[in-house]
């Protein structure tokens, strides 16, 4: 298997919607398949995203999102229903004959709602990892011990508990800063912590041990800092071998510009990254997807899903940070732009474990996503804030993560990132020009945005 190239070389106007794929005998053959229907768990930008693709493709029958936003509903029906709720999902599942679910979040998946479906006379087919392979994302320590059982290229790093406090001090003294801890567990995003002083990183482990996180960092995971450029690799597999490389992302997690104050979920985001070229993505298919995907054959775990590959590029060689079990956000909103292809035939072959018989495309434009968020996020907000200006944007999509609509119909924040604002351009500028337009049409009180996505790349690209 080869990595994935762009299909499409031809250059295009700058315009919202996506290239038609070049596979069109075999659209056409999809076109006289049978329909899907489709049960899509989620509430953020990810399943926005996702759910704007997935009705574009003429295998789609009907879209159900649960519960979805206020902008999900543009492309399906939403539905009260917790992705967490596994008997209602079933029943729902049944009674609107649901043919396949594809889980946006993490929760259901570490909480097992493959294991829950799978064999299952009658059941939908899932899209997402067994309850095994989504410990990849639900325990730090596991990823970390499946990295070294499998050779893959990750920083050094020991797991200590309250039990063995002392040896974790004298690990944390044995490294330099900065000192990265993370809880072992899910902790919404924010159990990670970088610490430059040695002092605050020996109080910040006993206070995470202590149960600053909950039982999420019973077990806390130390790594050795690495010092590099991130991306975001994604990798759709079906659990036999076979697999596609999706388009390549950056985003952007700190709330400050210039990559200053704290993390958030992310601020922005584009795609394709000019370091991640052939030379490196040989380098991270062979000592990386390769590995991963066949040690998790190897180790019997059932993965039919996506794979989130958090990546630093240090001096030109990738070494793995994390693994996420679904993908990511803002990530998502830029790589559903990229993908030529027809998504939905990908994700049921996916489900079904013949994903080797399909290709995957990519549209050779640039995307760009840009989040507008609520003032005071990541820390505290307001919600309920009157969102106007969307019916004015013409130069980008609008995936919305943090809204609600009333019952009056006005568009509500309901969330710290509210939209992103994602576009197409011919260039890296230009693309970004788009989303910031968009960007600035959006009005709701407090609304603040970074205004400086994708600098690191542009520098980068002019040899800065």
């Amino acid at each position: 298997m080869s990595i994935q190239q762009n299909l499409n070389t031809m250059r295009h106007p700058v315009s919202n919607t996506p290239e038609k794929s070049p596979f069109n005998a075999q659209e056409s053959m999809q076109e006289q398949t049978t329909r899907l229907r489709v049960l899509l768990l989620g509430s953020g930008g990810r399943e926005c995203a996702l759910a704007w693709k997935i009705a574009q493709s003429p295998r789609l029958d009907k879209l159900f999102i649960a519960p979805g936003n206020g902008g999900t509903g543009a492309y399906g029906e939403n539905v009260a229903i917790s992705p967490l709720d596994f008997e209602s999902i079933e029943n729902f599942a049944h009674e609107n004959k649901i043919d396949m679910i594809v889980v946006g979040n993490e929760d259901p998946l570490v909480a097992g709602i493959f294991d829950y479906f799978n064999g299952r006379e009658g059941a939908p087919i899932v899209v997402g990892p067994s309850k095994a392979g989504a410990a990849l994302e639900g325990s730090k320590d596991f990823a970390k011990q499946f990295m070294v059982r499998h050779s893959i290229p990750t920083a050094r790093y020991r797991s200590f508990t309250a039990d063995n406090l002392e040896e974790g001090y004298a690990f944390l003294e044995e490294l330099k800063a900065p000192y990265v801890l993370k809880a072992d567990g899910l902790a919404a995003g924010k159990g990670v912590l970088i610490l430059d002083s040695l002092d605050e990183a020996k109080a910040s482990l006993k206070e995470m041990l202590g149960g600053m996180f909950g039982q999420s960092s019973a077990t806390v995971v130390i790594e050795e800092f690495l010092s590099g450029i991130e991306c975001s690799v994604f990798v759709l597999t079906d659990g036999n071998g076979g697999y596609r490389i999706l388009p390549v992302a950056k985003d952007y997690k700190r709330i400050g510009e210039g990559d200053t104050g704290p993390n958030t979920g992310g601020m922005g985001a584009v795609s394709p990254v000019v370091f991640a070229d052939k030379e490196f993505m040989k380098k991270v298919e062979e000592r990386i997807i390769l590995p991963t995907v066949n040690g998790l054959i190897a180790e019997d775990i059932t993965y039919r899903g996506f794979i989130f590959l958090g990546l630093i590029n240090v001096d030109g060689e990738p070494m793995v940070i994390e693994y996420n079990v679904r993908m990511g956000d803002p990530e998502t909103e830029v790589v559903m732009l990229r993908i030529a292809s027809d998504l939905l035939p990908l994700l049921e072959a996916a489900a079904r474990g013949n994903l080797s018989t399909l290709p995957l495309a990519e549209d050779p434009r640039y995307a760009t996503t840009v989040m507008v968020v609520s003032g005071g996020y990541p820390g505290s907000y307001e919600k309920g804030k009157k969102i106007t200006g969307t019916e004015k944007v013409d130069t980008a999509t609008l995936f919305h993560a943090g809204t609600k609509l009333a019952d009056n119909g006005d568009l509500l924040t309901s969330g710290g990132r509210v939209i992103a604002c994602s576009a197409y351009g011919d260039t890296l500028d230009s693309a970004l020009a788009n989303s910031y337009a968009a960007a600035e049409n959006v009005e709701f009180e407090g609304k603040y945005m970074r205004r400086d996505i994708g600098r690191d790349l542009r520098r980068i690209e002019q040899g800065c």
